[in-house]
């Protein structure tokens, strides 16, 4: 078998996922295009370990089933937070979202304190 079409998409599919986290402003594309990168990772796993011969038998499927469980955990914890960002600010934008937190006393220095 040659690799080199496996090896060609998976590159393409990795690519695609950069550009996807790259630009995307919503959350949940951007967690789509995770997977994107992980999916093209297991493909490379997998064209490596039925190619090449290595010392331990389907290494190469054990590690793409770890991908795959490690993916399926950031999904869950991903969306957990998708959607409590939803639930405070009505948007999933990621370009929305503060980075840092405003120092305890810069609400009442703007005036906008308790009345």
């Amino acid at each position: 078998m040659r690799p080199v079409i496996p090896y060609v998409t998976a590159a393409l599919l990795f690519g695609l996922g950069v550009y996807g986290v790259l630009r995307r402003r919503n959350a949940v594309l951007v967690l789509m295009a995770v997977e994107l990168m992980l999916n093209a990772v297991n493909l490379i796993l997998i064209t490596a370990d039925t190619t090449v011969r290595a010392a331990l038998p389907h290494s190469g499927q054990v590690f793409a089933l770890f991908v795959i469980v490690l993916a399926a955990a950031e999904i869950g914890v991903g969306l957990a937070i998708v959607l409590q960002l939803y639930r405070l600010r009505a948007s999933v934008t990621v370009d929305d979202v503060p980075l840092t937190e405003a120092p305890a006393g810069a609400a009442a220095d703007r005036g906008e304190g308790e009345k």
